[in-house]
Parts: structure tokens; C-alpha cells; sequence
């Protein structure tokens, strides 16, 4: 059953058939999946909790895919989230208009489905190599298929919480997340968990890894959270 560690996929489609098939899909290929029937709808869970990939029908009532595309690519802390555009328009036109307006990747309708999952990997392996087996170096070596840590070539020992705050601070080095954003990647919003747990965690890891030795990788930004590097 997918847990918080793995990636959370929005799907956007206003047809319940192809929804349920796509979530089924999803949920098989190992994603947690939320699903909105119209986009805006997917707007607000976007603010609820960000995904790590959304799949957006461009044909949508209310508000179209095209447009939830351009407002979350407009937004500085939504613009990173790749999106994969799924559309029936087949003209060289349409499919420049999509990609132009912030879509990461666009695909035709009618589509196999088998190749609409290799698409979600591939645009996930760019934001989260950690959920697909990439082996992660910074000072540190991360292998995300075996779940081992090496410091040099002394084995960290790190619990789940640990591995996956790691995880997520060597996928983006220097990047500075604050409790909220790890609360939202690393435990995941279904499940109630107070910030300063967050500082918990982040001391356990620390510890961790001062026992296999080396500096302290890890940085306090106070009054924003914590970096790597």
C-alpha cells in the first residue's frame, strides 16, 4: 500500500471512466493518488497539499487544464511541479500551445497506458530519483533501491523517517524546506504530525550520521527551516 514516502500524483480528469482507470494504474505502479474531476477543483488541492506530478486533461469545464497549467507554473513555489498535459488536440499547434504555456510533457489522446506510466517515471525520476532506485551523492551516497546510506565507506544506520529526510534534502541540495514542506514530503498530510517533530527527526539524523563521521551537513535557516549544505 502506498505510503508518505511515495509520490503523490494529481490526477485531473473530468471523465470518471478514464479517471478510474488512470488511478487504478497509478495506484498499481505504486502512487499515491489524488484525484480531481475539474481544475478547480485541482487548484485547491494543490494549496491542500502539493503533488509531486500531476496529470492534467486539457478539456475541462470551469477551468481548463491549459489554465491550471499557466497559473501553477506562474507560481513560484507550484512552478517546479512537472506536469503531463493529456489532450485530444493532435495539431502541431495545440501541442506547442501546451508546452508552451509550462507543461512538461504532452500526450495524445487516445494513448496506451503503458506509455503514460513511463511518462510519469521519467518526469519523476527528475524531481525525485530517491522513489525510483537512483543512487544520490552529495558528501553522502544514497542508494534509493537498496535503502542504504555510506558516509565514505562507513554504512549510516538510519530509520525510515531518517532516510526519507535525507532523501528528500540530497534530491534538491541547498534548497531550504521549512517543517511544513517536510511534514507534506516526508510524512504526507493524511496522517496529523506536530512541526516540532520535524526537529526531532532532523536531530536523529544528525546524530546519525556525526557517529559515522564528518562535518554536520546539515543547515539551520532560522526562521525558515533546513538545508543541505
Amino acid at each position: 500500500m502506498p505510503t508518505a514516502e511515495h509520490p503523490l500524483v494529481l490526477l485531473v480528469e473530468d471523465e470518471p471512466a478514464q479517471r478510474e482507470v488512470l488511478a487504478y494504474n497509478l495506484a498499481a505502479e505504486g502512487y499515491r493518488v489524488a484525484q480531481a474531476c475539474d481544475g478547480e477543483e485541482a487548484l485547491q488541492l494543490v494549496d491542500e497539499a502539493a503533488p509531486d506530478l500531476i496529470v492534467l486533461d486539457w478539456m475541462m469545464p470551469r477551468v481548463s487544464g491549459l489554465e491550471v497549467c499557466r497559473r501553477l507554473k506562474t507560481r513560484p513555489e507550484t512552478r517546479a511541479i512537472p506536469i503531463i498535459m493529456l489532450s485530444a488536440k493532435s495539431e502541431e499547434v495545440d501541442r506547442v500551445r501546451g508546452l508552451e504555456t509550462g507543461a512538461d510533457d504532452y500526450v495524445i489522446k487516445p494513448y496506451s497506458v503503458t506509455e503514460l506510466m513511463a511518462r510519469v517515471r521519467a518526469n519523476l525520476r527528475r524531481v525525485r530519483p530517491s522513489t525510483v532506485g537512483v543512487v544520490l551523492t552529495h558528501a553522502d551516497r544514497l542508494d534509493g533501491e537498496t535503502h542504504r546510506v555510506y558516509r565514505g565507506n562507513k554504512v549510516v544506520k538510519l530509520g525510515p523517517t531518517e532516510f526519507r529526510l535525507l532523501a528528500t534534502f540530497m534530491e534538491r541540495p541547498g534548497r531550504v524546506w521549512s517543517r511544513e514542506q517536510l511534514l507534506d514530503r516526508v510524512w504526507g498530510r493524511a496522517i496529523y504530525v506536530e512541526t516540532r517533530t520535524v526537529d526531532v527527526h532532523i536531530g536523529r539524523l544528525r546524530r546519525a550520521l556525526s557517529v559515522a563521521g564528518g562535518d554536520d551537513p546539515l543547515r539551520t535557516v532560522r526562521g525558515a527551516g533546513y538545508a543541505l549544505g
